[in-house]
This record gives C-alpha cells, sequence and structure tokens, in this order.
C-alpha cells in the first residue's frame, strides 16, 4: 500500500468553487494548497463550467494527486440551481475522470461530520478545526477554500471505507457508468 498520497478535494459552485489539496503521510496531514476559482465574473454559464474543467485540469497536471474527493449536491427547493450545482460538480468530476484520477463523492453533511464530528456544523466551524489539524496560520476571508480542503480531509478521514467499497467512487469513465445505470438514457 502507498505511504504517500496527495488528495484533491473540491467544493464545486457555478459562482465559486473551492478546492484544498493534501499530502498524507502515514496519518501525517500536509497542506500544498487551498483556493478558489471565481466564477460570478463570466456572464455564461457554460463558459464558467469550462473554466471549472480547465483549472480542475490545470490542479491535477500540476500536481498529480492520487485520488479526487468532490462535495456532492444537495437538494434544494431551487431546482434550477441544483442543476447548475450539477453541472459544476459533473464537469470537474469530468476532469478527474479524463485524467483517471479515482473520484469519491462526499455529501456536505458527512464532509463537516468527518472533520468537526457535527453533520450540522458551520463553515466557520470547519474553518477553525481545519486551522487547528493542518497548522494553518491564516484562513481565507472567503470560505469555500476551506470548505474544498475539508472534502479532501474527510476523504483521508474516510480512506478504509472508500477502499472497502462502501463509498461512491469512480477510477474511469467505465466504472461511472456501471455504478450508475439509471444515469444513462
Amino acid at each position: 500500500m502507498k505511504t504517500e498520497r496527495i488528495i484533491l478535494g473540491i467544493d464545486p459552485g457555478t459562482t465559486v468553487m473551492g478546492f484544498g489539496m493534501i499530502k498524507v503521510t502515514g496519518n501525517q496531514l500536509q497542506l500544498i494548497l487551498m483556493d478558489e476559482l471565481i466564477l460570478n465574473k463570466y456572464d455564461s454559464h457554460s463558459l464558467r463550467l469550462k473554466k471549472i474543467f480547465e483549472r480542475t485540469l490545470q490542479l491535477i497536471d500540476e500536481f498529480h494527486p492520487d485520488e479526487l474527493a468532490i462535495e456532492a449536491p444537495f437538494f434544494g427547493k431551487n431546482v434550477q440551481s441544483m442543476l447548475k450545482l450539477g453541472r459544476a460538480q459533473g464537469v470537474a468530476m469530468a476532469a478527474g475522470l479524463y485524467r483517471e484520477v479515482p473520484i469519491t463523492e462526499y455529501l456536505p453533511k458527512k464532509v463537516k461530520m468527518a472533520v468537526t464530528g457535527n453533520g450540522n456544523a458551520s463553515k466557520e466551524q470547519v474553518a477553525a478545526m481545519l486551522k487547528r489539524l493542518l497548522n494553518i496560520s491564516i484562513l481565507p476571508t472567503k470560505l469555500d477554500a476551506t470548505d474544498g480542503l475539508a472534502v479532501a480531509v474527510c476523504h483521508h478521514f474516510n480512506y478504509k471505507n472508500t477502499m472497502a467499497g462502501t463509498k461512491k467512487s469512480y477510477g474511469s469513465w467505465k466504472s461511472f457508468i456501471s455504478n450508475n445505470p439509471d444515469k444513462i438514457s
């Protein structure tokens, strides 16, 4: 089993995509980066999706993560917002699949639970716990970057379950399709 892994975490969005990357050596976590892709400056939804795809590919090509963890869309009342968020998640996943990086999805409550022990924790509580876990000196003012980082940390904490096959994980288009026959028409 590999003793060192790099995990890219993504919190997809159509106005801001938060992302973070950690290096795991044994049980030691080290922050590689956390940042956000600001998308609200682009008028076209299609252009925003293109930017998400390109930035995700750029991160993969630069840092060569072993795994990609992504936050799954939550169910809300606004169907249009959910569709846009699902598209944002889909293009980030497509970039990972294009580079054959295994992908695992986590529900927002699961991410919060893994990082703070409380599935209803606030963004501020998640950020504060990440600051402690990763010895981060200064947190960003916007918390989309820490949300992406939290997904990577959640994946680390759930790694054994993922490898045992108890989490949704995709290593290729073929595995995605075989695990989601209802999404193919």
